[in-house]
């Protein structure tokens, strides 16, 4: 930070003892420290506060850079909002039900579990029967 050599800390120390003497040394110290402490403190809080500031400018610009090229590529494709479509069942060989808030008499999710199970395709997936071939770790 400073560039202080062992030397110059030894210059500052027997000048501190001269000048406030070895009884007062503690005292002297303590309230050093206290110093510094505050110091640090104001530093790192007016360090926090500059970061802040940048994040928040930073955010800032990034959103009105979104902004702008939200706006152009909606002013290229002014049709995408006609092209939207329902969204597709991606599990195949499964019906889709649709969800409501309070559901009929007799509709629970049991059932709908039920007629989903009934509705499924009966394939089974093939398992390899084999461990896959590779190298084999020795037993030690």
């Amino acid at each position: 930070m400073f560039d202080i050599g062992a030397m110059e800390l030894l210059i500052i120390v027997v000048v501190a003892i001269l000048v406030i003497g070895p009884k007062d040394m503690p005292k002297a110290m303590r309230t050093a420290g206290r110093w510094i402490g505050k110091m640090r403190r104001m530093s790192n809080h007016f360090r926090a506060g500059i970061d802040n500031m940048i994040r928040e400018a930073e955010l800032e610009d990034a959103e009105n850079e979104w902004r702008e090229r939200n706006a152009r590529i909606m002013a290229e494709h002014p049709d995408a909002n006609a092209k939207v479509r329902e969204p597709e069942n991606l599990l195949t060989g499964y019906r889709m039900e649709p969800l409501s808030d309070s559901p009929a008499e007799g509709v629970s999710a049991e059932s709908a579990v039920a007629r989903a199970d009934k509705d499924r395709p009966r394939e089974e997936p093939e398992l390899p029967l084999d461990p896959p071939a590779g190298p084999r770790e020795s037993e030690d």
